[in-house]
């Protein structure tokens, strides 16, 4: 099959390209012209320059497959960027959408379970959980309205479906993604984890969940790909283990990150950018993305393998490529 993957350069796109080479399929990548190079060096397949909110660029590499997987999405867990955020979120969702239904090809949109509610710490969400939403930083917002403009061209006639990944670990984490917790864990001992938790798992287990999806997912039909639900402390106590570092001790008290959240917010009034540690990302690790992923493994044959399997992978892969040196 001939498919069109959009954010291959990206943690989840990057193993789903793998994944999918692994199967014979023909692979071509649409990609923006910043991206890391690294990325895809060695793999068979054709890497296209494209904007893809520009309709016009995006639809002639449409018309040469036959499936698309829309992994591509920018990630800024904060208030600032949100125009930049809807621009890549949501214009470029709608147009390789639009597009798709233009030409009559099948499309999986890479969404998150950060557009779905939080759960309550006790029972986890399911795909019908959408209210009350997550705190409405740039991310929550942009992929909540790409949600929303991709279901939009569904109903206009799009033969498309919505995978929903939760936090990931593993290999090939480039930028990194999830890999920054094991990296910071690593860099220097840190005694409190956010009071919160997450939905973990293989990222290698989400993309063949993707995979599948190219089959058996249903038009219309969202799909949770989360995994074990478990603490942030307790996440990062086994990270550390994988790592051979000592473990995190306390819950960092909401209060506490709350405040310091505010303190980023007074900084990046004076900074360029908006510091990681800002007051959306703290009240993001204060809640409990736990998520259900019993649909997934009963319409798509989604399965997980053990987490800390994925974890010593992950370090392996960061090792092999010198990130355990970056101090």
């Amino acid at each position: 099959m001939r498919i069109l993957v959009t954010g291959a350069t990206g943690f989840l796109g990057n193993n789903i390209v793998r994944a999918l080479l692994a199967d014979d399929h023909e692979v071509t990548v649409a990609k923006r012209v910043s991206s890391d190079p690294r990325t895809l060096d060695g793999l068979n397949v054709q890497a296209v320059d494209v904007d893809l909110t520009d309709l016009p660029q995006v639809s002639p590499l449409i018309g040469d497959v036959d499936l698309v997987i829309h992994s591509a999405a920018m990630i800024q867990l904060g208030w600032s960027r949100l125009s930049q955020s809807r621009r890549i979120n949501v214009e470029g969702t709608r147009a390789v959408a639009e597009a798709c239904r233009r030409q009559n090809v099948r499309m999986l949109h890479i969404s998150t379970v950060d557009a779905l509610a939080a759960s309550d710490g006790e029972t986890p969400v399911n795909e019908t959980n959408l209210d009350p939403s997550k705190p409405a930083c740039s991310y929550v917002v942009s992929k909540r309205e790409a949600e929303m403009a991709f279901l939009d061209q569904v109903e206009k006639g799009l033969d498309g479906v919505i995978l929903c990944p939760g936090f990931m670990v593993g290999p090939n984490d480039w930028r990194p993604s999830s890999g920054e917790m094991m990296l910071a864990l690593w860099k220097q001992w840190i005694p409190f984890a956010p009071a919160g938790g997450c939905s973990v798992a293989d990222v290698r287990d989400v993309a063949e969940g993707v995979i599948s999806a190219i089959q058996h997912g249903r038009t219309g039909e969202r799909y949770i790909l989360g995994g074990e639900n478990v603490t942030y402390l307790d996440l990062w106590k086994r990270m550390a283990t994988v790592m051979n570092r000592p473990h995190p001790k306390f819950v960092l008290p909401n209060w506490l990150a709350e405040l310091g959240g505010r303190g980023g917010d007074f900084a990046a009034k004076f900074l360029k950018q908006e510091p990681q540690v800002n007051s959306a990302a703290s009240r993001m690790g204060q809640l409990f993305h736990w998520c259900d992923s019993s649909k997934a493994k009963t319409e798509l044959g989604y399965q997980l393998q053990p987490v800390d399997t994925a974890l010593e992978d992950a370090w392996q892969w960061f090792q092999l490529h010198g990130y355990d040196k970056r101090r």
